[in-house]
């Protein structure tokens, strides 16, 4: 690098430090002060030695605010820039005088350096080696502050005179170097006690016991009018009504300040909404808080307690309860509806039939029994939802009687299976049931247990057109797959 670029780049750091805005106070008292430096050492032309890097280092202590004394060192290898290019170095060392341009506890230190102290130069293969002799120096530069009053980059150029072997005049030997500076000890200024040092404090006269947020400005979270740090009710919402100490009235009691309760007589123990009006969360028209079952389903019924009703114990409340009149003892659905219903559908579809062997009749008589009422109510809704079925209702017996007695007696009782449900669900066609009584004659196990006498007395639902179910099954799958388009029940493909 040569003088002149060395020169112009001391002008542009001079230039720096007198544009530069002063900032507030940072570090003051009497601080140490420590830097490591390095950059690009350019010797005097008259040395014949090339330009190199170079490192330095200081070590001071702050007296004033705009006087420092500092120990310095710096240190380049290089070669010659005559061949044989022998190896050179220039070590110097001594004492500084640094002049603050602007007080030093500012986050940007313009300065003016005086230096006194030795230099010692040394090229390989030229007697005497090394050459030792006092120096003098000149610089400027300027520090920047990092965010964190205790540290700074440091910008520096740095004119050292020293009179190399045979010289007449002292040459100038040029440093320019970059580095980080370190401060110890000393005290942050903050005149308000608010602990935000006086060098970023924007708002330097705080009230006491007041908190200010990183600009060192007093905070006023809920904006009440009254600071944080003096705030006894930090939260309070906006428009809220408050006292002196920045609390809240609620003339109701019931946790929604005065200034923003639209209901300011809401009922005791009711609990209100944002606004102060009772809430209903369940929608059930009972208030939350008076609600003894707050978490009511929509649509249900409910009492004046706010719990719903559910006429049949099925588990499923009124108003919700699609299939109300559930016969006590059956499991259901979410929608209150048997569950015995999918299974005997999913039966139909596994196998093209229903098979009952709890259908009870009086004894030799073709007169259901109550108690079985349930059980043909579930094969009821099953084929409610398969109109286009044609079905066979059979009627099977145990050995016991004669063949001709069970005969008649099965079929008999298959007419009353017929005529109940098609009475009980009038969408059922009459003409899409046909009844037959199979007696004794078709046992699934042998008669020769009451066990499996019971297993044989039996009422089967046989789908007679199993073509008509394949195709709603294969609809139904495809539907339930999302393909959105009716499946092809013509038989066509």
């Amino acid at each position: 690098m040569s003088q002149t670029r060395l020169r112009l780049a001391l002008i542009s750091c001079s230039l720096a430090c007198s544009l530069a805005h002063p900032a507030f106070a940072q570090i003051a008292g009497n601080p140490f002060e420590l830097s490591a430096q390095g950059g690009v050492f350019a010797p005097d032309a008259r040395a014949h030695v090339k330009s190199a890097p170079g490192f330095g280092g200081t070590l001071g202590w702050r007296a004033q605010s705009w006087f420092v004394l500092e120990g310095q060192a710096f240190y380049s290898s290089s070669k010659a820039d005559t061949l044989p290019e022998q190896k050179s170095t220039f070590l110097a060392y001594g004492l500084d005088a640094r002049l603050n341009l602007r007080p030093g506890d500012n986050r940007m230190v313009p300065y003016l350096l005086i230096g006194y102290g030795a230099g010692s130069s040394k090229t390989t293969g030229t007697p005497p080696e090394a050459l030792t002799r006092g120096i003098g120096a000149l610089g400027l530069g300027v520090l920047f502050n990092l965010g964190s009053p205790h540290t700074y980059v440091r910008i520096q150029a740095r004119d050292t005179w020293f009179r190399e072997r045979n010289a007449k005049e002292f040459g100038e030997n040029m440093a320019l170097t970059v580095g980080l500076h370190w401060i110890f000890g000393g005290k942050p200024k903050d005149t308000d006690l608010d602990g935000v040092p006086e060098w970023k404090d924007e708002c330097p006269n705080t009230p006491i016991g007041a908190t200010v947020d990183a600009r060192g400005c007093p905070k006023d979270s809920d904006g009440d009018g009254v600071l944080d740090g003096i705030d006894k009710c930090p939260n309070t919402p906006k428009g809220c009504t408050i006292d002196r100490a920045g609390c809240p009235g609620d003339a109701d009691g019931d946790g929604v300040c005065d200034g923003l309760d639209k209901c300011a007589d809401t009922p005791k123990g009711a609990t209100v909404d944002a606004t102060g009006c009772p809430s209903d969360d369940d929608g059930d028209g009972v208030p939350n808080g008076i609600d003894q079952c707050p978490n009511t389903p929509k649509g249900a019924t409910v009492d004046a307690k706010g719990c719903p009703s559910d006429d049949d114990n099925d588990g499923v409340p009124n108003g919700l309860d699609k299939c109300p009149g559930t016969a006590p003892g059956l499991k259901v659905d979410k929608d209150g509806c048997p569950i015995e219903v999918m299974e005997k559908e999913t039966e139909l579809l596994d196998t093209g039939m229903i098979r009952l062997q709890n259908v009870n009749f009086e004894t030799n008589k073709a007169a259901i029994l109550p108690e079985s009422f349930p059980v043909l109510d579930v094969v009821g809704q099953v084929l409610k939802s398969w109109p286009e079925l044609k079905i066979e209702i059979g009627g099977h017996t145990d050995s016991r009687g004669s063949d001709a007695h069970n005969q008649k007696l099965s079929e008999a009782r298959a007419g009353s299976v017929k005529s109940y449900l098609t009475q009980k669900f009038p969408d059922l066609k009459p003409e899409q049931y046909t009844t037959k009584g199979y007696g004794e004659s078709r046992p699934l196990v042998p008669n020769n247990s009451a066990l499996n006498m019971a297993k044989n007395r039996r009422v089967e639902f046989v789908v007679l057109n199993r073509d008509v179910l394949r195709k709603e099954t294969e609809r139904r799958r495809l539907l339930k797959q999302g393909e959105g388009a009716p499946a092809d029940t013509t038989g066509k493909h």
